[in-house]
């Protein structure tokens, strides 16, 4: 077994995906392929199963990333201690689900790569309700989730930011030109909302449910482009992160409706696991998302 097919497995196990791992590692694909074949020979076992175009680790491939990463983590604290850390170098794993990625994140990104270019990010969009697995499987260093506060005993967890959530509609929308609005206007009105089994999601339908109102029809989406467009085609009023409908605001394509939204406290929180070892890389790229989410929050102050 040589380092390089473990190197090779890790970055095969996070992009779920040959080719890109291959153009991370600078490799021609069929390099990566024979890697991984050698290592699936080796260990007896298949590490990945191919589900037409998807590629998924398997439950022996999920059990031996554990191992490979803290072989790799070890290393890279041994390479740490030898090398002068203002030239760092290695590879960073992120997820988060698809807001963040759009609205907070590319700011982190350009920060951290300003500071160390030689350092390589890899970024997978997860959806929220299962970022908190991939720490747990080795797939991620570290995540990003849209979530009430968690409380967790194998998870660091570190606030950032309450996101203000709001409620938008197009501008010739019947409640848009309302000063003020009470819970019976919501009568009949349809919601666009992304899909059950996320916190926030169960939130506002919560606070709706605790009202008696049991009339709302709900249109699920799995991203909030698509919720925005159709609320600027009137089809209905958009539940959304308020950063995700800033530029529609400004342009007078959307239009914030002057409801709060009660009992809705949602924070963008940073993720990592607690028997992680915190390489200098990492160490960096946490205290990069730190100042770049910091300066947001004074922005709304």
């Amino acid at each position: 077994m040589e380092l390089r097919q473990l190197i090779t497995f890790r970055t095969v196990a996070s992009t779920l995906n040959f080719s890109r791992a291959a153009e991370v590692l600078s490799y021609v694909p069929s390099n990566v392929t024979m890697q991984i074949k050698a290592l699936e020979d080796e260990l007896g076992v298949r590490l990945f199963d191919r589900l037409g175009k998807q590629l998924v680790l398997t439950a022996a491939g999920k059990r031996f990333l554990t191992y490979a990463q803290g072989v790799l983590d070890k290393l890279d604290e041994a390479r740490s201690v030898v090398h002068d850390n203002e030239h760092l170098s290695g590879t960073v794993t992120i997820s988060a689900n698809e807001v963040l990625c759009a609205y907070r994140l590319p700011a982190v990104f350009r920060l951290f790569r300003s500071r160390h270019p030689g350092v390589r990010l890899i970024f997978r969009s997860v959806p929220n309700q299962q970022l908190k697995q991939t720490l747990f499987e080795g797939t991620a260093d570290v995540v990003f989730t849209l979530d009430e506060p968690i409380r967790s005993t194998g998870l660091a967890v570190e606030p950032l930011l309450e996101e203000t959530f709001r409620l938008f509609a197009a501008p010739d929308h019947p409640l848009a030109k309302r000063t003020a609005l009470q819970l019976e206007d919501f009568h009949g009105e349809v919601f666009l909302t992304n899909e059950k089994g996320c916190t926030y999601r169960t939130m506002f339908d919560r606070g709706f449910e605790k009202e008696g109102i049991d009339s709302i029809t709900y249109l699920e989406f799995q991203n909030a482009e698509a919720i925005k467009q159709c609320a600027m085609t009137g089809i209905g009023i958009a539940f959304l992160p308020e950063i995700t409908a800033e530029a529609e605001v400004e342009r007078g394509e959307l239009v914030a409706l002057p409801w709060k939204i009660p009992d809705l406290h949602v924070y963008t929180q940073m993720l990592w696991h607690k028997d992680k070892w915190l390489s200098p890389i990492l160490l960096s790229f946490i205290e990069a998302a730190r100042e770049v989410i910091a300066t947001e929050e004074n922005k709304t102050d």
